[in-house]
Order: C-alpha cells, then sequence, then structure tokens
C-alpha cells in the first residue's frame, strides 16, 4: 500500500475534518470551540494553498495527517514568517507522519521564501514539546492563561524554527501556485515520504 504527501485538495474536507474532529471536541489542543464541517475544512484548503502550502500524507486511499502553513500577522513586515500546524488520525499516530509532513512542509516553505516558523503547544503537552524540539524549534515564551476551554484556562508555549538565513533585502515570498510546477517542490514532497520509517510521532497543536 504506497504512502505519498500531496497538496490537499477542498475533496479532502471530510477526512481533515475527521482528523481535526478529537483536537476540537476532545482536547485543548486547539483553541476552537466547534469542529469545523468537511465543506468548511474543503474553504480552508482552497483559500489557503492560493497562498501557502497545505499538505496531506495519503497511506493508500487514506488520509493519514495533515500540516499547513498560515500567515503569522497580517502587517506586512511579518510575510516572511509562518504559523504551522500538523494533525494525524489516531490510528496513524506514531509512524512517522507528523515528522514527514513537517519536513515537506518546511521544504516548501524554504522553497518559498520563508525564513521562520512559529508553532503554538497547548500546555501540558510533554510529547508536542519534544516532538518539535526533535525538528529543530526552540522555546520563545509562554502565553499564560491565553485561552479558556473545557472548563479551565490554558497556557500556549510559542516555538520557532528558521527556514532559511535571515538576509538583508529579501524578496517576497513566494505564492504557492507560482512553485508547483518547479521540480524543487516535487522533491519537497519527496523528502518527507523518505523520513517515515524513521521518525517517532506525536500530535503537534495547530
Amino acid at each position: 500500500m504506497g504512502t505519498r504527501i500531496r497538496l490537499a485538495i477542498p475533496e479532502d474536507g471530510a477526512a481533515l475534518s475527521a482528523i481535526y474532529a478529537p483536537a476540537v471536541s476532545d482536547r485543548a489542543t486547539s483553541f476552537e470551540l466547534d469542529v469545523p464541517s468537511a465543506a468548511e475544512m474543503a474553504r480552508r484548503v482552497a483559500s489557503l494553498t492560493l497562498r501557502m502550502p497545505w499538505l496531506v500524507c495519503e497511506h493508500g486511499a487514506e488520509v493519514a495527517g495533515y500540516a499547513y502553513a498560515s500567515p503569522h500577522r497580517d502587517r506586512a513586515a511579518y510575510q516572511w514568517s509562518v504559523e504551522v500546524s500538523a494533525y494525524v488520525a489516531s490510528r496513524m499516530q506514531r509512524r512517522g507522519v507528523g515528522d514527514a509532513l513537517y519536513t515537506s512542509l518546511f521544504a516548501v516553505l524554504e522553497l518559498q521564501g520563508f525564513r521562520t516558523a512559529y508553532a503554538g503547544i497547548t500546555l501540558p503537552n510533554d510529547a508536542s514539546v519534544a516532538f518539535h524540539t526533535t525538528l529543530g524549534f526552540k522555546p520563545v515564551g509562554v502565553y499564560r492563561g491565553v485561552g479558556y476551554k473545557l472548563g479551565r484556562w490554558h497556557d500556549v508555549a510559542w516555538f520557532e524554527r528558521p527556514l532559511a538565513a535571515r538576509t538583508a533585502d529579501p524578496l517576497p515570498p513566494r505564492p504557492l501556485p507560482d512553485i508547483v510546477s518547479d521540480a524543487r517542490f516535487a522533491a519537497a514532497l519527496l523528502a518527507g515520504v523518505a523520513r517515515l520509517s524513521s521518525s517517532p510521532e506525536t500530535t503537534p497543536r495547530g
């Protein structure tokens, strides 16, 4: 049964919603309070991929997990920074899917010209902290009691990871549609697949 990493498409909406649902309904991993429908996830994919990558790991005919990048902030000087998230289907965890997805995601983001990735993790979550640390993230700080969900206030720790050197006068990042025909884009997707057999799995916060 083959495994590949590819761009998400709106038709993945139902699978993405099912993977994401436990983080919304059962845990404070996500700060959303209502599980997005398949149609809403399809809308998000269509909107985000006009600019940034949303990747899925497909195992046979099943979507095993997904990862995406979103703008860190809206103002122009932030345009080289992104926030990243990944979610893995329950039965596919601890098989290297998250590691593979992030590996490909970072390669695509570097190709586009982004410089730094940020990830927020609802605390406590030792597994996710260890996962991000293994992939090169360093702690930045903690927002204390920043979100209220499931009857309590939650802290969120923020981590950063360099994607490329911060040089003077950088060009604006290239929109995703501008690079999908580049051979390096295909290589970026394959980079994650190569890690599937060697990486531990946890589910990062999104």
